[in-house]
């Protein structure tokens, strides 16, 4: 009985380090900005698509989660903290729904089952991925209102970097499942 209670709370330990190591690599990926035509570019979505392929959906939620949770609580792990403000007020702002998003692509990135189809990988990881911006733009026109071209502000700049980052996460799909296998 001690020896189930002993493996049972170092596997939660376990769980508790790896979303925690997850969100430390969400954070210093929205802090990373690479040079791209046309607007710079941040590794979030990658990040977020690894962690779904190599956590699964339920630890994938839970890091997510709390990388969510320390954004709103006033850590700088947003793209944009401190020089654009932290806390619930940045999270409300206009990055909401993309951030809301990520738990949506992390949930559906983690519960596909991928083999070594690059195309339907590709479709898998591509549908994951639009509802970060399904979530976005939809928030965006909430708060600037529907009438201005917001896929044009809020999509289409983007575009180009994540069909390049959907690509990463594709021929890397072997690689990150074998952090499942460890799990």
């Amino acid at each position: 009985m001690e020896l189930v209670k002993s493996l049972k709370h170092s596997k939660l330990l376990k769980y508790v380090l790896l979303a925690l190591i997850g969100s430390i690599a969400l954070a210093l990926s929205s802090k990373i900005k690479i040079p791209f035509y046309p607007v710079p570019m941040t590794m979030q979505t990658l990040v977020i698509l690894t962690i779904g392929i190599g956590f699964g959906w339920k630890l994938g939620l839970a890091t997510v989660s709390l990388y969510l949770f320390e954004g709103i609580i006033g850590l700088p792990v947003f793209s944009g903290t401190p020089e654009k403000g932290i806390g619930l007020v940045y999270f409300t702002g206009p990055t909401m729904g993309y951030l809301i998003g990520f738990l949506i692509a992390v949930y559906i990135s983690g519960k596909f089952t991928y083999d070594n189809n690059l195309i339907k990988n590709f479709l898998k990881l591509l549908i994951a991925t639009s509802f970060i911006y399904i979530f976005g733009i939809s928030w965006l026109g909430y708060l600037i209102g529907l009438d201005k071209p917001i896929f044009q502000l809020g999509a289409q700049p983007f575009l180009l970097a994540e069909l390049l980052k959907i690509l990463i996460a594709t021929f890397a799909i072997n690689q990150i499942k074998k952090i499942n296998k460890l799990i």
